[in-house]
C-alpha cells in the first residue's frame, strides 16, 4: 500500500506554507474585519453628530414658535400651531434614532473591543471612539 504513495510525482505532494505567510493571512483578515467596524463606528458617530444638531435646531425653532406667555397655544396662529406639531414630530423621531445610534455605537466599541481580546497579537488602527451625547 505504501508504495502507490512512493510512484506519485513530487512535485506534488502537498508543501505547508510558512508560518510568516500564514500569520500575514491572518493579520491580513483580522485588519479587514478591524476596518469594517472601524468604518461602520465614523459612520455611526458621525450620523450621529449631524443628527443632534439637526434636532438641537428644531427644539430651538420650536421654542421660538411656541412662544413665551402661559396662553400663547389659545390665540397661536394656526400656520404656527401646524409648524409647531411638525417640529415636535421631527424632535421625537430625531431623538428615537439618536437613541438608537448610541446603542449601535456601543456595539461597535464592544465589537471592537472583542476582536482586540480575541486577535491581541494582531495591531488595528485606532479609531477616536467618542462617547455620543444625549440631546
Amino acid at each position: 500500500m505504501f508504495q502507490l504513495f512512493t510512484r506519485t510525482n513530487p512535485e506534488a505532494q502537498f508543501k505547508a506554507r510558512s508560518s510568516t505567510r500564514d500569520m500575514a493571512t491572518d493579520a491580513a483578515r483580522v485588519a479587514s474585519v478591524a476596518g469594517s467596524i472601524d468604518d461602520a463606528l465614523r459612520s455611526a458617530q458621525a450620523e450621529h453628530a449631524g443628527l443632534a444638531q439637526r434636532v438641537n435646531d428644531a427644539i430651538a425653532r420650536a421654542a421660538i414658535t411656541a412662544g413665551n406667555d402661559s396662553d400663547e397655544y389659545l390665540d397661536r396662529e394656526p400656520a404656527n400651531t401646524e409648524l409647531q406639531n411638525q417640529l415636535n414630530t421631527d424632535i421625537a423621531n430625531g431623538e428615537r434614532r439618536l437613541r438608537e445610534l448610541e446603542v449601535s455605537i456601543g456595539h461597535f466599541k464592544f465589537l471592537k473591543a472583542a476582536l482586540a481580546s480575541r486577535f491581541p497579537d494582531h495591531t488595528t488602527t485606532a479609531v477616536s471612539v467618542e462617547t455620543p451625547r444625549s440631546s
